[in-house]
């Protein structure tokens, strides 16, 4: 049976400061090469800072960024999947917007780059502050206008801002997009992030999963926002620090992310089959 291994990154797979530690690293990597482990994480990151903090994790995997709008190769950066707006999508979700008096951060395609824009004397406080720890990052191209805000194919909305407004507006999208509605777990920060419909790390598996010919498939989480992608799979496990809706679905719970309990458990899982 070809089984695909998916892990949830932040509170899970990366520990609480925020990186994998070694030994996690070193298992996943040496299960890959060695035992043909056929494995993928799901983050709500981006390629860029889902590397970032995966890095020294070089074992070639297809990975699943953007809470599923994005599935690109490891090794060579090449995107294998994507899922963009229809442009008359972009424009209900810029009135909407507009009328909430929300700023987003808004990430495209332009000219077949990675772009996120945003207009930097409209967004708030803690987006200012989001923004401040990406400094360098080759994709931020604040825009002048909000006609280049939304300029190319866009996938993703972020939204930093007060709780009741995006409580609001998570209300008045979430039945025609994809809208994940949260607290920031390291800046306590409320976020709304919005997608395609047809966009979710549970569908996102699915379609990697076809793609890569897998017959069966197995999760790692830790939030709410990984019930969808425990519902979907064959077997589910919540590491020890998940939250209680998560492990009352769960198939087992692990140890957890501090103390490399995905890792673990893929290591005895491997050796228990060998």
């Amino acid at each position: 049976m070809k089984t695909l291994y998916v892990s949830d990154l932040d509170g899970t797979l990366l520990n609480s400061d925020e990186v994998l530690s070694s030994y996690t690293r070193k298992t996943i990597n040496e299960l890959v090469e060695e035992k043909g482990m056929i494995f993928s994480y799901a983050t709500a990151r981006s390629f860029i800072t889902a590397s970032k903090a995966t890095k020294g994790l070089d074992a070639k995997l297809p990975l699943i960024v953007y809470n599923g709008s994005i599935i690109v190769e490891n090794e060579t950066k090449k995107i294998l999947m994507s899922n963009f707006f229809k442009k008359i999508e972009v424009e209900e979700i810029k009135s909407l917007l507009i009328a909430a008096g929300v700023h987003p951060i808004v990430y495209s395609f332009i000219n077949d780059k990675e772009y996120y824009r945003y207009i930097r004397k409209d967004i708030t406080e803690g987006a200012v502050k989001y923004l401040n720890t990406r400094q360098g990052d080759i994709r931020d191209n604040p825009a002048e206008t909000e006609k280049e805000l939304y300029d190319g194919n866009i996938f993703y909305f972020t939204c930093i801002d007060k709780e009741e407004q995006l409580k609001l507006l998570y209300e008045k999208l979430k039945d025609n997009y994809y809208c994940v509605f949260h607290k920031d777990i390291y800046t306590h920060e409320h976020w709304l992030e919005i997608m395609p419909k047809t966009v979710s790390k549970a569908n996102a598996i699915k379609q990697l999963k076809e793609y890569l010919g897998c017959d069966y498939v197995v999760a790692f989480g830790d939030a709410k926002n990984d019930i969808e992608m425990f519902e979907y799979v064959d077997e589910c496990y919540a590491v020890s620090n998940a939250t209680s809706e998560l492990k009352k679905i769960a198939t087992g719970i692990i140890d957890s992310n501090n103390e490399d309990g995905v890792a673990k458990w893929l290591y005895q899982r491997f050796h228990k089959l060998k």
